[in-house]
This record gives structure tokens, sequence and C-alpha cells, in this order.
């Protein structure tokens, strides 16, 4: 038998709960439209900031939307996007004191500056190297000074018959990606013309370090992929999102208060205004910076004096591109396969109404 329930409502000041009132249009819309004639009528997006103090970085605001549509653009940018990246290294050389299992995985990492849309992507059951599919660059480094294969020599077999394309051996005791050198294949020149080849996004990122006569000799393939399959082709640093911050003063603050105001928020959301010799008084100057932290109305009597809400169909986008696409390109190619996922999804919706078997049905 069970006991006497007793129900307790816990009040919920998170917030994320709190949203600004919608005009009483918006209002209407929601109870006359469905979710897809009011998103036709209200989509919009507007840039705020393309580079600002980094040219890999945009800033948009997307309004009209749920938190779905936020939420798929996101995940696709991390995770559905394509790149290009080293998946296989053949290790020539490596007398360095790092392992060749994590010298592969170090060289794996590197943002590889290569358009996409240049290579196709490999099978399941992957294939030989083809000029469509693989992209090859070399690496030899050696650190100067004696090498243990004495003078004039090097340290192994492989490394003494391997040839580079045209390319000899760096004498150099910080291994770096600008090192690789790219040895096109097949008719990749032709295709490659004005793109600049492949190349690391970076030239000043350090692989490792070799002492006097320690050596590395290597040959990389790169090849294109999905941050699905593994984080190295995610073409993203941070691709993230927010609801846009409303903050509104319920009352004048003014004199001392005002300044108490100022000094509360961390991200200098608020400003003074000089009213000359009618003294001070608290002006919402930066609202979009505002992350509710919620240190403007944490003390007793301010909840009355300042309001904190947002927006629940405008969001603040912010992409950070790891170099080899700008994130114009990087939203543009989200946004395809988002309307690719959705042509499938009717497409098999229809099937299924039509009673045809979809994966028949499908080429």
């Amino acid at each position: 038998m069970l006991g006497r329930v007793t129900k307790y409502r816990v009040k919920n000041d998170a917030p994320s709960e709190v949203f600004e009132a919608a005009s009483e249009q918006e209002r209407k819309d929601r109870l006359l439209l469905s979710y897809a004639e009011r998103v036709e009528k209200t989509l919009d997006v507007k840039a705020v900031r393309s580079g600002g103090g980094h040219k890999n970085e945009l800033v948009f605001d997307l309004v009209g939307v749920d938190a779905s549509i936020a939420n798929a653009l996101r995940r696709i940018l991390l995770a559905e996007v394509a790149t290009v990246a080293i998946e296989h290294v053949y290790m020539f050389m490596n007398s360095s004191i790092i392992h060749d299992e994590i010298l592969a995985h170090r060289l794996g990492l590197i943002p590889i500056m290569a358009n996409p849309r240049m290579f196709e992507f490999v099978g399941d059951e992957g294939g030989e190297q083809d000029e469509a599919t693989d992209g090859v660059q070399h690496v030899r480094v050696q650190a100067g000074g004696e090498k243990p294969g004495g003078p004039g020599g090097h340290a192994g077999p492989y490394a003494d018959g391997y040839e580079l394309c045209g390319g000899a051996a760096t004498d150099h005791e910080r291994l770096q990606v600008g090192a690789m050198e790219w040895c096109p294949h097949g008719d990749q020149v032709e295709r490659f013309e004005g793109e600049g080849g492949l190349r690391p996004v970076h030239d000043d990122i350090l692989i490792a370090k070799l002492r006097p006569g320690q050596e590395i000799v290597a040959e990389m393939h790169c090849r294109k992929g999905i941050g699905k399959d593994h984080a190295k082709f995610s073409p993203v640093a941070t691709a993230s999102y927010r609801l846009l911050p409303v903050v509104t003063l319920k009352q004048e603050v003014e004199g001392q208060e005002a300044e108490e105001l100022v000094a509360k928020c961390p991200l200098n959301v608020f400003d003074i205004e000089d009213l000359g010799g009618a003294g001070k008084r608290a002006k919402v100057a930066r609202p979009r910076d505002c992350t509710m932290c919620r240190e403007c109305i944490r003390e007793p009597g301010w909840s009355d004096k300042v309001s904190l809400s947002r927006v629940a169909d405008h969001f603040i986008f912010g992409i950070e591109s790891v170099g080899m696409l700008p994130p114009k390109e990087l939203l543009k190619d989200s946004i395809q396969v988002l309307r690719q996922k959705c042509d499938s999804m009717i497409a098999e919706v229809e099937a299924f109404e039509s009673g045809i078997d979809f994966d028949e049905a499908m080429p």
C-alpha cells in the first residue's frame, strides 16, 4: 500500500525558463499557422560579425526557428561537413623519441588546406590509392650532427633508399608541418590548378623534436571524411548558439544605484548616462553581451528594477573554422547537408505510404 504522497512545487527561476513575451501578432501566428508556415514567414539570417579579430570566425543571427533547427545545424557542422585529413601514414624511418603510432596520430590531427569537393569518398571496403580519393604528402627531416649510420650515412636502410619527389632531406632539430611536401599524382596538378594543392593550414605546428643524427621519413595519404568518422575531419573548432538576451530596466536607476548596477555586471552590459546637472542614470548599452549570470538581480530588490529575458526564436550563432574552409562556406555546406537529409526523409515517407521498399527504390 502506498503511503501518502505530498506534492511540492519548486520554483524554477533559471534563466532558461524565462523568455521575452511575444507580440500580439506572434501569438496569433502561433495559434493559426503551422510551424512550417511560421518559419516561412519569419525566417531570417543576419550577419553580425564576419572575421572580427580572426578571419575564421563568423557570428550571425538565426531568427524565426526553434532550437531543433539551430541544433541540427550545429551538429552537422561538427560531424557531417566533409574535409580532407591525413588518413594513412607510411613510416620509412623514425629514429626520434616519439613512437611511430603516436607520430602518425599527431600527423593525422594536422588540419590540411584542401578543397574537399576535389576528392571523392572512399567506400566502406577501402580501396587502392587513386588520384580521385588520395592526396599524397612526403616529409623527410634529419637533425644536424653526427648520424648513427656514420658520416654522410642514414640511420637505417629504408631512409637510404627512399626518394622524395624532387626534394631533399632538411637538417632541422624541430620537425614542423612546413616541411611537408605535396606530391601530386595522376591529373591532380590540373585539377588543383588555382587551389594551391594540399598543404597544412599552419606551417608552424610542431610535430617532433630531433636530437643530432635522428631522422624522420614518412609518406602521408590524405582522404576525404566527416567528423562522425573521426574528430580530425571536423571542420570547426567550435559551433555554438545561444538565445538573444533582452535586458530592460523596469524603472529609472539613478545616482549611486546606477554606479552600483554598472559595477555588478562582469560583462559591462550597463553603462552610465550623464544627465548633466540632473545627475547620472543607468542604461542598457550592450544587451547582446549578457550571459544571464543574474549578478545584477541576485541581491534583494534588484529584480524589481531589472528584467532579464530571452527571445525564444532568435539565436546568436557562432562558427569558428579550423581553417580548411571559410566559415561562410561551412555554413552553406551544413545547410546543404540538412536539405539532403530532409529530402531523404520525405522520399522515405512517400515510399512508405505508397508501399514501396525504400531500400530497393533508392539507387
